[in-house]
């Protein structure tokens, strides 16, 4: 997975966990290891000027995402290849979600990056069976994230049974 990463904003962010995990989804989720990924972290303003600009909504999300080449899910034999595109997230409203919901930061951050990922691979959360598919698939990919960087372990469980 290539991922390029940029902080527009002031805010610390551990870019590095970042993208960690990002290439942790591109294993998991079975892209091929040239796939390409940008995130980017941007401040309320921007977020809030892309906001109405797409979604025609006012004032700034947690993340939005851009897909590219309108990519899917990869097999472990015949892994996803091309551009993924763009993950955009907002550190200000990521932080405020945090406080809302008891955790740091840092792992708000890392749950949006699971969200905009999936977005990219054609996930969504319209609908209920979808909601339920894709919030069962970001929770067992974080978790398992964290359990393997905290665990020290290098295989990488699939998510084959959500």
């Amino acid at each position: 997975m290539n991922t390029e990463i940029l902080n527009e904003t002031d805010a610390e962010v551990d870019l590095d966990e970042v993208v960690a995990l990002t290439e942790y989804l591109g294993e998991a989720l079975h892209m091929h290891p040239g796939a390409e990924l940008a995130v980017t972290m941007v401040d309320s303003a921007a977020m809030s000027e892309l906001h109405v600009t797409w979604m025609d909504l006012e004032g700034p999300t947690d993340v939005m995402s851009f897909p590219m080449d309108q990519l899917h899910q990869g097999e472990p034999e015949k892994p996803t290849e091309g551009q993924m595109g763009d993950i955009i997230i907002c550190p200000e409203v990521a932080a405020a979600q945090a406080r809302a919901a008891g955790h740091s930061t840092m792992d708000e951050i890392l749950l949006l990056t699971v969200h905009g990922f999936l977005h990219l691979l054609g996930y969504d959360h319209g609908e209920p069976e979808a909601r339920e598919e894709m919030f069962a698939l970001q929770r067992h990919l974080l978790l398992t994230f964290f359990a393997a960087r905290y665990d020290g372990r290098t295989d990488i469980p699939t998510p084959t049974e959500v």
